[in-house]
This record gives C-alpha cells, structure tokens and sequence, in this order.
C-alpha cells in the first residue's frame, strides 16, 4: 500500500508554468476586479490582534501589500506562494514602494515556519489548491500565536459562480480535451461545500469557526474580457495548443456566452464566496 503523502508538485508546476506567467501579466486587471476582498481581508487584519501578519497564496502580492500600507510601522508582512514568476512580481512591486514586506517561495502546506509567530494568517482564494488541506491548516496554525486570527475567501460551488466556468462551458463541444472539474479536487472549487472547510478547520486544531457566504459585485472593462477568457482559468491552458482556426472559432463562440455579463463597457457579475474566519484560542 502506497501511504505517501498527497503533495503540491502538480499546482508548483502549474504555477511556475503558464498559469503563473498568464496571472503576472494580467496582474493589474485581476487586483482591480478582486479589489473587494482584498478590502476586506486589510480590515480583518487591521483588526486582529498584532502586526505580524501571513498571506497565504500571495500571488502577484497586492493583498500583501495592501495589509503592510494599512498597518505601517508597527506590521510586518510575509507572503507566501508556489509561484516563483508570481513572487517576482511581488518583490518588484514591494521595492517599488520600498515596502518591508517579505515575500516566500514556499509550499505552505509543508513549510517550516517560525512556530508561534504570526497574529494574523489571511488568504485572498489562496488556500483551495493544498493537496492535503488538513495537513496544511495544521501547519498554519503551528505557525499562528495563541488568539491569533485565520481570515479568508474562498469560492463557493461552480454552479454559484457561472461567471466563472462560461468559458470552458461554451468552449466544451468545440474541444473534446477540456479537463474536466473534479468536486473537492485541489483547484477553485475546493472549498465549496461548507461542512467540507469545517471539518478541515476544525481537525486542523482551529477555534471559533465562521464561515458565512457573501456575494460581492465584481467588475473588470468590456475591452479586458478577450484577454480575460483566453489567457486565464482551464480555456487559457488549453488554447495555448490548438491550431489557429479552432483557437478563432472558440474565442468567437466563448465570447458570445459572455455576452449576458457585458453592460456598455463594463463587465459585471456576482462572486458567490465564503467569508472564513477562525481563531487560535487563548491558554486557560
């Protein structure tokens, strides 16, 4: 019997391939469209109870940044993620504005953080993608102080989010090999099912569980969508390796599908999302 452990080696090498590089370059267009949350994730760790504050899944690092703006000198911001092109990113703009931010290449599910070190451990849809998600919870929250809070976002189920999957919906009859969603597989949709992250939260060791669903108005410019729904998300991978026909013909078709979201030059839909937050509680 095999009883490795589940590892993160299939989304490193997803995010240190297209997709991280397809994020880098739409890096300004998905911060503005995200902003929401990342407003309310700098409120929740403006609100927690230190400076020391972790963002997992950091990405292109707005968030990160965001929270470092908002508590000055008295925080200290890390980042962390799989994505080294991402982390390139993030460290330009830090240095950019000579924020003293510290960004990571690491597998937060496995890395050895300082224990005991953070006040705040937050995540903008960064914790759906652990292969093992109770092992990764467990590690962060060796990696929490006592009362330190855990705050994040996280999609709820596809069928919720349409928005989300009307690219590879309307490209699916034109490509047969379009991979297919796999319920509670490491991805988007990981963490739909809400009993599913209570259990998770609750095994990993965390307290005062709350989980309430939010639905926020997201937007991005009509003149963003083609560069939206052919460079991201599953159809992103996959036209990078058809002919330029099929390529025309499925941007054409994919395009259309969009066209209930399109409001003059404006693009507007609804994210279905959890709000998660959890606590490390204090000694008696």
């Amino acid at each position: 019997m095999n009883m490795a452990r589940p590892t993160n080696d299939e989304q490193t090498t997803l995010w240190n391939g297209p997709a991280g590089h397809a994020w880098v370059e739409a890096q300004a267009l998905l911060d503005e469209m995200f902003r929401p949350f990342e407003d309310l994730l700098v409120e929740a760790a403006a609100a927690g109870p230190g400076g020391h504050v972790l963002d997992v899944g950091c990405g292109t690092g707005s968030t990160t940044l965001a929270v470092a703006r908002r508590l000055g000198a008295k925080g200290r911001g890390v980042g962390v993620d799989l994505s080294e092109p991402m982390l390139e990113a993030a460290r330009a703009r830090a240095e950019r504005e000579g924020s003293p931010v510290t960004f990571l290449r690491a597998d937060a599910q496995t890395h050895t953080f300082e224990p005991a070190s953070f006040d705040v451990i937050l995540s903008r849809f960064g914790v759906m993608f652990f292969a093992d998600p109770v092992e990764a919870f467990t590690n962060l929250r060796r990696a929490a102080r006592d009362g330190a809070a855990l705050r994040f976002v996280a999609w709820r189920s596809a069928a919720e989010n349409p928005f989300m999957t009307t690219a590879e919906r309307a490209a699916a009859p034109l490509l047969p090999n379009m991979p297919v969603r796999r319920p509670d597989a490491p991805g988007q949709f990981a963490f739909a099912d809400r009993s599913r992250v209570q259990a998770i939260l609750e095994e990993s060791g965390w307290a005062e569980i709350d989980i309430r669903p939010i639905d926020i108005t997201c937007t991005l410019p009509e003149r963003e969508l083609d560069r939206y729904m052919t460079r991201l998300g599953p159809l992103g991978l996959i036209l990078q390796k058809v002919d330029e026909r099929t390529r025309a013909q499925v941007v054409e078709t994919v395009r259309a599908a969009f066209d209930p979201y399109v409001h003059g030059d404006e693009v507007r839909y609804t994210a279905a999302c959890w709000s998660i937050g959890a606590r490390v509680l204090l000694p008696r």
